[in-house]
Parts: structure tokens; C-alpha cells; sequence
């Protein structure tokens, strides 16, 4: 059996129609994306390859770090240039300039006119390892998709309003124009998404794992402080002759009450420090070895050492009053 004919719902032409008849848009970015094998010499990749416009360099907020990015006569020359990401360029080219360069595209040779500077991976979407080429490019000779008959189909459009107020006016009238170009009646053949509706996702998903880890981490201070608890309640025991003799020549509760207290919030800061060692040995590892930033907080530090202290005070508490109240008599007796 042959795969399913699943019609595109967006094409090119309702991102024209859009910069055209929207006033509330100052940008129409339109994308399509194919992944393809790369190939520059010896050295190959499988990479995702966006066929866009020229307004992507806006609309995405992108700059270019050498060369040039697509122009209009790219696109309607179908030219075979490619833009390609800082990531990529690397991996391919090394220390080669790259600009100039021609590599081949899923059998096609492509002029690399631009590197775009690195920009790191935006929900889930990595341009810094992708090759960027004009749209009706990557629908005639990449994806074989240019003589469809509702038009070059795209992925999706990316739009940006003259300013944060105009952002609901320009989600109606896009709405009711791409419902009017696709003659829909019932339920929308597409889906609209805003920039706060991406922030309202993304701040979403960051407090489910903000809960998660405070459940985690809450949890693991709470074992960490039994711990602590039993260790020092197993001290106490085996130091009943000491306790015992340092209350018989004058030591008063409170002396023997600080020092076990004070035993059990070194042991806890210890134990702090040792863990906040290795996080941050893991965040700069993490940050020498993938694209994302990895950033450290002093105060985050000052505070994760304070909490492992304040649990070592807290649960030292109980051996601590155990030892504090011993019988000097019955401790010299027991040991």
C-alpha cells in the first residue's frame, strides 16, 4: 500500500493574500520543511531543510553572520541557493569558509550564499543545524511538491503584528481571511497560536516541573534529614562515656546540646556542599558539551547550602536533647 495523500491546508498563497489584505502585519513568513541527506565532499548529514522567504530574516528575528540571506528573486527564479545554520556549518565545513561553497542537497547542488549566527533551539525547532533555501525551491526540486494543485503548500506561517495591541485584531482578520480563501462554513481547517499562547504553554510545562522537582527535592531533604537524625542518634550512643564524663566535670546541657547540634549542621553543610559541587560540575558540563545555556546562580548556591544546614539543625535536634539529658552517673555506668 502507497501513503496516505494528506492534503495541506496552508499553501503559499494565503501568506501572500495575508501581507497583502491584513493591514494589523508588518511581516508574513511562510515555511516548509523536508529533511534531506546533506552532502560537502566527504562529509554528509541528514538535516532539516526549511524553504522559506525573505521575510523569515525579520518575522524570525535572525541575523546573518556572513554573507547574504534569500532575496525575492530567489524565490521566483526557484534558485538553488541555501543559507545554512552555525551548528551545520561546522559539522560540515569546519574551518572552511563556507559562503561560496557548493554542497548537495538530496542529489541537487546548491550554492551556499549565507551563514546565519547561531540562535539556539526554540520548541523544538533547531535552525542553528538546518539549511534554509527559497520555498518554491524546496517545493519543485526537494520535496516534489511545486505542482500541487492548491498552490506550494508551507508547514505553517509565521506573522508579526505592528505591535502587541494589534496581536488579537490581526488573529481575526487572518482568521476570517483564510476562512473566506478556503471557503469554510463549519470548523476551521487551520489553527492559529500567538506568541502568549506559546508563553502560556511554556510557562504551563515549566510549573508542572517546577512542582516536580520541589516534590523531588523535597523529598530527598527529608531522607537526607532522617539520615542525619540516625547518625547522629547512633554518636550518641556510642559516645555515652564522653558525654558522661564532660557532664561530671561541669559541662551543662546547653554545652552538650551545642555541640551535637553544631556536629549535625557540619555534617548537613557538608553534604550540601559536596551535592552543589557536583550540580554545577554538571551544569558546566552540560553547557561544554550541548547548545543550550547553561547559566550558574550565586544566590541559588547560597541558598542550597543554607537549606542542607537548616535541615541538619532540624533534625539534630532530637540527638541532641537525647545527649543533652543524659544521667552523667548512668552514662560513666552504661559505659
Amino acid at each position: 500500500m502507497g501513503a496516505l495523500n494528506i492534503p495541506r491546508n496552508l499553501v503559499l498563497a494565503d501568506a501572500v493574500a495575508i501581507e497583502q489584505q491584513v493591514p494589523s502585519v508588518t511581516g508574513v513568513a511562510a515555511e516548509a520543511s523536508t529533511r534531506q541527506l546533506v552532502t560537502f565532499r566527504n562529509r554528509n548529514a541528514n538535516v532539516n531543510i526549511v524553504g522559506t522567504v525573505p521575510d523569515f530574516l525579520t518575522v524570525r528575528s535572525f541575523e546573518v553572520a556572513t554573507g547574504r540571506f534569500l532575496s525575492d528573486l530567489d524565490v521566483t527564479r526557484n534558485a538553488q541557493v541555501a543559507v545554512v545554520g552555525d551548528t551545520l556549518k561546522t559539522r560540515l565545513f569546519e574551518d572552511t569558509p563556507a559562503v561560496g561553497q557548493q554542497l548537495r542537497i538530496g542529489g541537487v547542488t546548491f550554492d551556499v550564499i549565507g551563514v546565519l549566527e547561531k540562535k539556539g533551539s526554540n520548541l523544538g525547532l533547531d535552525y542553528d543545524d538546518a539549511i534554509i533555501v527559497p520555498i518554491t525551491t524546496q517545493a519543485n526540486r526537494l520535496a516534489g511538491e511545486g505542482r500541487s494543485p492548491y498552490g506550494v503548500p508551507v508547514s505553517f506561517i509565521t506573522v508579526s503584528a505592528r505591535d502587541r495591541e494589534s496581536m488579537a485584531t490581526a488573529e481575526f482578520q487572518i482568521t476570517n481571511l483564510l476562512r473566506l480563501r478556503h471557503n469554510i462554513i463549519d470548523e476551521d481547517d487551520f489553527y492559529i497560536s500567538s506568541q502568549d499562547t506559546l508563553l502560556d504553554i511554556a510557562n504551563t510545562i515549566t510549573g508542572a516541573l517546577t512542582l516536580m522537582l520541589a516534590a523531588i527535592a523535597g523529598i530527598s531533604l527529608f531522607v537526607g534529614g532522617i539520615g542525619i537524625m540516625n547518625i547522629m542518634l547512633v554518636s550518641v550512643r556510642e559516645r555515652t562515656q564522653e558525654i558522661g564524663l564532660r557532664k561530671a566535670i561541669g559541662a551543662s546541657q546547653g554545652d552538650i546540646l551545642g555541640q551535637f547540634l553544631i556536629e549535625a549542621i557540619i555534617l548537613s553543610v557538608a553534604g550540601g556542599v559536596i551535592g552543589t559541587t557536583l550540580g554545577v560540575s554538571g551544569i558546566v558540563l552540560i553547557g561544554a558539551l550541548t547548545p543550550f545555556d547553561a547559566g550558574i546562580s550565586v544566590s541559588a548556591i547560597v541558598m542550597a547550602v543554607s537549606i542542607s544546614g537548616g535541615i541538619g539543625l532540624f533534625f539534630g535536634v532530637f540527638p541532641a536533647r537525647q545527649a543533652a539529658r543524659l544521667d552523667p552517673i548512668v552514662a560513666l555506668r552504661t559505659a
